[in-house]
């Protein structure tokens, strides 16, 4: 037994109990991480897609079927200990972009993510990056070409 649910031998015979906020275990599923991960990268303005070519194209075909999914984890691959994660991004990355800053930035905003939501210690993000969106290359999932607003 550990110190904090042993017996006291006290004359009122009351237990000494963990704080409410120690009792118990959280587990934390592998797509929960996939998903902040994913997010996290994607808000980094110079990521295009997640995801190489042909994991693109399933993911859309995948989100064209009822309950095949958001599409949140394409690209994405975490391994989760108990107090560790380890995250592996497939991404592409927007023409001009500076890559090591990209992959940098990157690191920040999926470590700080899910470090901040789950508690677990991000121990390394490795990045892959697969391809350079070109500016008038046709967007893959809509067979149009997309247009940002500056």
């Amino acid at each position: 037994m550990t110190e904090t649910t042993q017996r006291r031998d006290t004359a009122g015979g009351k237990r000494d109990q963990a704080p409410p906020e120690a009792r118990g275990k959280t587990e934390i599923a592998d797509a929960v991480v996939a998903k902040i991960a994913g997010m996290a990268a994607r808000e980094v303005p110079e990521i295009h897609h997640l995801g190489g070519g042909m994991t693109r194209a399933l993911g859309a075909v995948r989100q064209r079927v009822p309950g095949g999914g958001s599409g949140v984890t394409q690209g994405v691959k975490v391994e989760v200990g108990e107090r560790q994660a380890a995250v592996d991004l497939d991404v592409v990355v927007e023409y001009g972009a500076a890559i090591a800053d990209t992959a940098a930035d990157v690191r920040t905003s999926v470590v700080n993510a899910v470090e901040r939501m789950t508690g677990l210690e991000v121990v390394e993000v490795n990045i892959s990056v697969d391809d350079v969106h070109l500016p008038d290359e046709p967007d893959e999932e809509t067979g149009q070409e997309e247009r940002r607003v500056a």
